[in-house]
């Protein structure tokens, strides 16, 4: 089970870095590649054991803040196909990163605490 978490953390520190790559673009860049940047250290903080699990609580709140503050007024999806065409789109992908974000933050939380819990 612990290679799974291993493997999960790498895919996932992986694929907030390239979410920071193709925010170079975006208008609010600086903001977006600093928030996919802190979930990207908290992943390699989770392969290296060194965050307890109330840091991964507090950032799993964080991200799901995002994901209610930019969810957009009207969801159109995500189109990738054709880059932004509205602003409810890039919302849209926007509160979607956050609520991934949310959901790992909440799978490294719950795994720290139970690691934690087994060996106490």
């Amino acid at each position: 089970m612990e290679t799974f978490f291993k493997i999960f953390a790498i895919v996932f520190t992986l694929l907030f870095g390239y979410a920071i790559v193709v925010q170079f673009n975006d208008p609010d860049a600086l903001k977006w590649i600093l928030i996919y940047l802190a979930a990207a250290v908290a992943s390699v903080l989770f392969l290296l054991k060194k965050l307890k699990s109330s840091i991964y609580f507090a950032l799993t709140v964080f991200f799901l803040i995002l994901f209610v503050v930019y969810w957009p007024e009207t969801y159109e999806g995500v189109q990738l196909d054709h880059g932004m065409k509205t602003v409810n789109i890039e919302e849209g992908r926007e509160s979607l990163g956050s609520l991934i974000a949310a959901v790992v933050m909440l799978v490294y939380a719950l795994r720290t605490r139970f690691l934690n819990k087994s060996k106490g």
